[in-house]
């Protein structure tokens, strides 16, 4: 199976593992034959798991102009529309949720930063958005 050199105490040792069957080992040292036993089940290396820390910086707003009559909410992202919870002729209010963008494995609820009424929806569930693409109108 495989061959290994090992050097302990200015001592040369060559081990070849026979075999490996559940928990007993078959090998081979400088030519003399050993059949092990192992205390303990060898654990197999699970595959590591990324761990992210918390952002330093919270996320930005979604910017709107107050100077124009309609209010366009852009993409802070791109992303894909997992659910769009107002349609035309809904009036919202500030923080109200109005649609869920997945970008990244990460679902971000994209809320109202302005009061008044949805006059148009340019997207539909399940659609990719690139970033800054018109998904609401209010008027």
């Amino acid at each position: 199976m495989k061959n290994f050199k090992f050097r302990i105490h200015e001592n040369n040792y060559q081990v070849k593992i026979i075999s490996h069957e559940e928990d007993i080992i078959e090998l081979e040292v400088n030519g003399t034959s050993y059949s092990v036993k192992m205390r303990e089940e060898i654990k197999k290396s699970k595959t590591p798991t990324l761990v992210r820390s918390a952002s330093k910086n919270p996320s930005e707003p979604v910017k709107i102009s107050p100077s124009s009559a309609k209010t366009k909410i852009l993409a802070p992202i791109p992303g894909i529309i997992l659910s769009i919870d107002v349609k035309v002729g809904d009036t919202i209010k500030v923080g109200d949720r109005m649609l869920v963008l997945e970008a990244m494995k990460m679902e971000n609820n994209i809320t109202s930063e302005k009061a008044g009424t949805v006059s148009a929806v340019h997207i539909k569930v399940g659609q990719q958005v690139l970033q800054n693409e018109l998904m609401i109108e209010l008027a």
